[in-house]
This record gives structure tokens, C-alpha cells and sequence, in this order.
């Protein structure tokens, strides 16, 4: 019996598989219930007495060999598996380009850090929007222009009642209107996002682009705070030097309202091709919110006052990296968008 011990220990000691079923006859051939280790072991009992202790360590070291070895195989083979997992054929080979972020992101990202560092929060709304939040609760008339179809995207419409008509969101004060009604005052928000109107597309216009707005509302708000908050952030944007100017103008969300000019950073206000030789290029609309607007949202008109500005992003961007056709924004040309790389 020792002798058939032997030849089995040097057996195991040189095993060798070439794959997984390999394996698996190995461990049924010596190790399984039928195996060879476990016949040696059935035929213990047949021993003399004076052999069994030899036996025994033999037939102990012979199961143990086995059990390594074959677990070893294991190892090898599991080894190889994971090596051969990790190379994906089906992958864009090698080298990989790294994308980069959008300009337009880029600078939404820059507005919105700058409006963080003056206390502003964000806030954010649906896309698809009533006309409730859009134009009835902004101070919009039944009849303005914008409710008509040739200005505004309508999802659902309403002819008995407008305000329940459902729409693409013209402008991001929907957001506004959504938190002066559940929050109560002093309130301090930006409102990034997409918005969309009825346009045809030219290098000029879109029929969606991306806005900021912003709204304080406190007590003794005046429109020198307006005023101040915009002249830090033309600052921070187009540098020290920055110079702004306030035109009146009109928006039914705001009295009085007005246009924001910054003087060119490109000719540093003595006029040139860009801004029309005026010195000066138009970046915003703001102004202090009207009081109907506040009493709309449940806000107290004779506590409370507050300002609101709004611009958009492709305009500052525009301005910012001198881009000339605002469809290049939305092409996904990479030629266009690898110039950005530096500005990520």
C-alpha cells in the first residue's frame, strides 16, 4: 500500500491542466467520493497494526498534496482570467482624447461663482412650465406678445384660460416666481438654465439658449444695491478696468427697469467693429421688482422691495471669447470646442 502511495504522491506532485474542465477531472479523479485518496482511505482498515501510524501520515500528506496542488491550478488559471478581462476588445483603441468642458458651461460656472461669493444661492425649476409661473405671476398681460404661439413653445393650450396653458419656459423668472412662493423673505437666488422661444436660427438667434437670473428680496432693497452688485460682477467677469451704464428700458416684471452696458474690453470704450463704435455693448436687462410681482407671489409690496437682473450666457460668452455665430454652440464641432481646452 505504501508503494501505491508513492506513485500517487508523485502523480499529484506533476499535475497539470490546460483549462477550467481540466481541473475539475483532477479534483473528481483523486479527491471526489470515488476518487483514488478516498479508496486508499476505504482500504485503511485492511492495515496491519503495526503499519497504520505510517500509513496514515502517508495518506495524510498525499491529501494534502493534492489539495494544494490542485488549488494552485485554480489560482493559475483564475489568474489568467482576470489578465485576459481586462482587455477590452471592443474599446476606441489607444491613445484616448479627454474631452473638456462646454464654453458655455464654462462660463455659466464663472457667473454663478461669482454670484456664490456676493451670497446668492441657486435655485432651480421644470423646463416645461405653466403659464401660471412663466407670464401670469411675472406681471405679463392676457394679451402680451410673448404668450403667442409665433414667440412661445406650447405644450398644452388653453384657450378659456391661459394661465393654465403648459409651455417650454421663455425665461428662467418662472424659478423666481416658484421660490418668492414658498420662501419667506430676505430672499438671495441665482436661476441658471435652458430656456426656449420660438425663433429661427441664425448666427444671431436660437430657439433655445441658456440664461442666469438673479433676485434679492429684503427689506429697504433699493437700486443702488442693483447697481453695485452688477458693477462687482462686470468686474470680476471682464476685469478691473470694466466700466457699466444703465439705460432705461422695460420689462413687465420690473419698474423701473433698465439695460446694462459694459464698455468694450476690446477697444477699452474709444469704439470699434465690435461694439458698433458706441464704446459700449449691451450684456443684461434688470431692474427693481414690481410690486405686482411681489403681491402675485404672497409677498408684502409695502415691506419688502427687491431688484432682479437677468442675462444670457451665450451673450456673455459671446463677448468674453469673441464668438461670432451662436450656432457654434450648439453643432458639437470639435475644431470649435478643443479651442476651449485652456479655459476648462
Amino acid at each position: 500500500m505504501l508503494t501505491k502511495i508513492e506513485q500517487l504522491l508523485a502523480e499529484v506532485q506533476n499535475l497539470e491542466a490546460h483549462n477550467a474542465d481540466d481541473i475539475e477531472s483532477l479534483r473528481l479523479k483523486y479527491l471526489s467520493k470515488k476518487g483514488a485518496i478516498t479508496a486508499l482511505m476505504a482500504d485503511f482498515r485492511n492495515v496491519p497494526a503495526e503499519q497504520k501510524k505510517e500509513v496514515g501520515m502517508k495518506i495524510n500528506e498525499l491529501k494534502q498534496t493534492a489539495l494544494e496542488r490542485i488549488n494552485a491550478l485554480k489560482e493559475q488559471f483564475d489568474t489568467a482570467d482576470t489578465d485576459s478581462d481586462a482587455i477590452d476588445l471592443t474599446r476606441t483603441p489607444y491613445p484616448i482624447d479627454l474631452g473638456s468642458r462646454h464654453p458655455l458651461t464654462i462660463v455659466k460656472n464663472e457667473i454663478i461663482d461669482i454670484f456664490s461669493r456676493m451670497g446668492f444661492v441657486l435655485a432651480d425649476g421644470p423646463e416645461v412650465e405653466d403659464d401660471m409661473h412663466v407670464f401670469t405671476k411675472m406681471n405679463f398681460a392676457a394679451d402680451h406678445p410673448a404668450r403667442d404661439m409665433q414667440d412661445t413653445f406650447f405644450v398644452e393650450q388653453y384657450d378659456a384660460d391661459v394661465a393654465k396653458n403648459i409651455v417650454l419656459r421663455s425665461h428662467t423668472s418662472s424659478v423666481q416666481a416658484r421660490v418668492m412662493e414658498t420662501t419667506e423673505p430676505p430672499i438671495r437666488v441665482i436661476c441658471p438654465g435652458r430656456v426656449f422661444r420660438n425663433e429661427a436660427i441664425t448666427a444671431r438667434a436660437h430657439c433655445f439658449f441658456h440664461q442666469v437670473e438673479g433676485l434679492y428680496i429684503d427689506k429697504n432693497v433699493s437700486f443702488t444695491d442693483l447697481k453695485q452688485v452688477l458693477l462687482s460682477f462686470a468686474r470680476e467677469m471682464f476685469g478691473a478696468d470694466t466700466k457699466i451704464r444703465l439705460r432705461p428700458s422695460y420689462f413687465p416684471f420690473t419698474e423701473p427697469s433698465a439695460e446694462m452696458d459694459i464698455s468694450c474690453h476690446i477697444c477699452g470704450g474709444k469704439g470699434c467693429g465690435f461694439c458698433k463704435h458706441t464704446g459700449w455693448v449691451e450684456i443684461l436687462g434688470c431692474g427693481m421688482v414690481d410690486p405686482n410681482v411681489l403681491e402675485q407671489c404672497g409677498i408684502d409690496s409695502k415691506v419688502y422691495s427687491g431688484y432682479a437682473f437677468g442675462m444670457g450666457v451665450e451673450r456673455i460668452t459671446n463677448l468674453k471669447y469673441l464668438v461670432s455665430d451662436l450656432r457654434m454652440f450648439s453643432e458639437n464641432d470639435v475644431r470649435f470646442l478643443r479651442q476651449f481646452e485652456a479655459a476648462d
